[in-house]
């Protein structure tokens, strides 16, 4: 597997809770609320698009497992994120490594009380020009 000796992925050791052939998990530190996981492909990618099929498998066999345990045990239901954004720099809260987010949710959680309540004015109705604009992008 390629490492990068500059990812703080690349070398979780002790903190890695689950892993299969290809895919860990772990702990996101810092977190958004407790039971906040991350789930990364072994090897060293930056762009997910570069990720495998059977990375792909390995990584999702992951988040599968812990959503179904977070359902079961933690919340409600569970957020499932990933993060391309190159323009930033890599930081506490930024690391150029692929990586997925899995994390507990329930009605009116923290989440929804410190932010996802004041989004709902975000949202606005698609309408045709721009359906039609933005469905060129997925033409071949």
């Amino acid at each position: 597997m390629s490492r990068n000796p500059n990812c703080p992925f690349c070398s979780l050791d002790t903190r890695v809770l689950k892993e299969n052939n290809l895919a860990q998990a772990f702990l996101s530190n810092p977190r958004k609320v407790p039971g906040h996981f991350l789930v990364i492909p072994k090897r060293h990618i930056e762009q997910p698009w570069d990720l495998t099929k059977e990375e792909l498998a390995d990584i999702f066999e992951l988040i599968f497992f812990i959503e179904k345990r977070i359902v079961s045990q933690l919340g409600e239901g569970a957020d499932i994120r990933q993060n391309y954004r190159p323009f930033l720099k890599q930081g506490k809260l930024k690391v150029d490594h692929v990586h997925f987010h899995v994390y507990p949710r329930y009605n009116e959680d923290y989440l929804y009380k410190v932010a996802e309540k004041y989004e709902a004015d975000l949202f606005t109705e698609l309408d045709p020009s721009e359906m039609a604009e933005f469905a060129k992008l997925l033409k071949d």
